[in-house]
């Protein structure tokens, strides 16, 4: 069968030297991650011994090169879990593309992994961006060892040379989800041709709605079917989130307009400025080879697409991904792409704008993406207790069109009764002080009437 699998459209890139980039200022001038509010500090150690019990939840920690903490947990044997890391280290950070790693497992209390587990890299020329993996204990997984409830060990590593440059310690956000077990034989995985491999057309038409990416997956801006639109600076990634229900096929385009060159853009000069010396772009040329990068990951935090990045040479380009329908056999699913879109919920987009694309959009351009969740949404498997992180209400799809969270729908419809209450108490006050004031003047002008 042929397998989708997400789908980058670029310009070409070609080869260039690297060099220092126009990282300057960037660790003061953008924001850092934000971490979930009530995430709770933990400090990971070395091996299994004394290692900090995790729930479900949110955790921070943070990690040099080499590291590798562990974190105890316990499972029940009907449910599944899903333990992710996000390394994020801060904008401007020196990274290295491909050999510095976050890498996550699972395993049981002898040690023997539960399932292959996450690893992930930088893909960016030397861009620092938040990345993100996960390990997993599925249900209903092929390793026996692990179906047993009692302890488990997450292992988070932080793979790279100790004695490169920017060794520093990255910030790590840690999260365990739990799926729920099913009631009945859980679906089987989708058949060959049960979904078009054809890479859809993008949305077109109609006006763009304003959009408000955030740092990270907490933060994330919330947008759904539509065209969207906004800001984007160098060296910055901003996330957001679309609700994607079971049965629908996610695809995503996200556009840079075309730029013109920046003063001394390709004589070099202050790297603010924008210059064509960093290891996105191509010395003296107007060639930007890594401008644009977008990732895509499911609702526990694991890429469907890790975050590539397409070139731009001032004309305007675009990156897409297009995506499997989301069910919950792709599990069962060897290919990474399609296995990842094993459940509903909230989607999460990763848009980044390297730095050395300030040489056309020194301080910032727009941005414009195209959503589409496509397909009537379907019914789910019957899981045996609520979820909310693995499932769509109708509540949120209609806030996400209109760009805004279910509570701020509700905040804002609060507010609207606030004011309605306000406009009926006012006209009801203005009234009593009308009627008080004609029988004040009535009740004076009585009194001196003339006999």
């Amino acid at each position: 069968m042929p397998v989708l699998v997400p789908v980058l459209v670029s310009l070409p890139v070609l080869a260039g030297p690297a060099a220092a980039g126009p990282t300057a200022g960037l660790r003061d001038s953008l924001p850092a991650y934000r971490t979930a509010p009530g995430a709770r500090p933990v400090q990971g150690t070395q091996g299994p011994s004394g290692a900090p019990r995790i729930g479900p939840g949110t955790y921070t920690d943070s990690l040099a090169r080499g590291d590798e903490k562990f974190y105890a947990v316990r499972l029940d044997g009907k449910s599944s879990g899903y333990f992710s890391a996000v390394a994020a280290p801060r904008p401007g950070s020196e990274v290295a593309d491909h050999t510095e790693s976050l890498k996550v497992s699972l395993r049981d209390a002898d040690g023997n992994a539960c399932s292959p587990g996450g690893s992930t890299a930088f893909h960016g020329r030397g861009m620092a961006y938040p990345i993100a993996d996960y390990a997993t204990r599925r249900a209903d997984g092929p390793r026996t060892n692990c179906q047993r409830a009692g302890a488990y060990y997450v292992v988070v590593k932080r793979a790279g040379r100790t004695s490169a440059e920017g060794a520093g310690r990255w910030p790590v956000e840690l999260r365990y989800q739990r799926e729920p077990g099913l009631t009945g034989t859980p679906p089987a995985q989708p058949g060959p041709g049960t979904w078009s491999t054809a890479t859809p057309v993008p949305l077109s038409g109609g006006t763009k709605k304003d959009a408000k990416g955030g740092t990270g997956f907490n933060d994330a801006g919330p947008i759904g079917k539509g065209v969207w639109q906004d800001r984007i600076r160098p060296g910055e990634t901003r996330f957001y989130r679309v609700p994607v229900d079971w049965g629908q096929q996610l695809s995503v385009s996200v556009e840079l307009p075309g730029g013109a060159l920046t003063g001394g853009a390709l004589s070099g000069g202050d790297p603010r400025a924008g210059t064509a010396r960093g290891p996105g772009a191509v010395a003296g040329s107007r060639l930007v080879a890594s401008a644009l990068g977008l990732g895509v990951y499911n609702p526990a935090r694991g890429p469907v697409s890790d975050t590539r990045f397409i070139a731009y040479d001032g004309k305007p380009a675009a990156a897409r991904v297009v995506t499997a329908p989301v069910d919950y056999g792709n599990r069962y699913n060897a290919t990474a792409p399609v296995s990842a879109m094993r459940f509903a919920g909230s989607y999460y987009l990763a848009v980044s704008l390297h730095p050395d694309a300030a040489k056309y959009f020194k301080d910032g351009t727009p941005i414009t993406l195209r959503v589409d969740p496509a397909g009537r949404p379907q019914r789910g498997p019957d899981y045996r207790e609520k979820t909310t992180d693995f499932s769509v209400t109708p509540q949120e799809r209609t806030a996400s069109e209109a760009g805004m969270t279910t509570q701020q729908v509700a905040q804002s419809g609060t507010l609207r009764m606030v004011g309605y209450g306000g406009i009926s108490t006012g006209t009801v006050l203005l009234l009593a002080l009308g009627v008080w004031a004609v029988a004040a003047r009535w009740r004076g002008g009585g009194a001196s009437r003339p006999r």
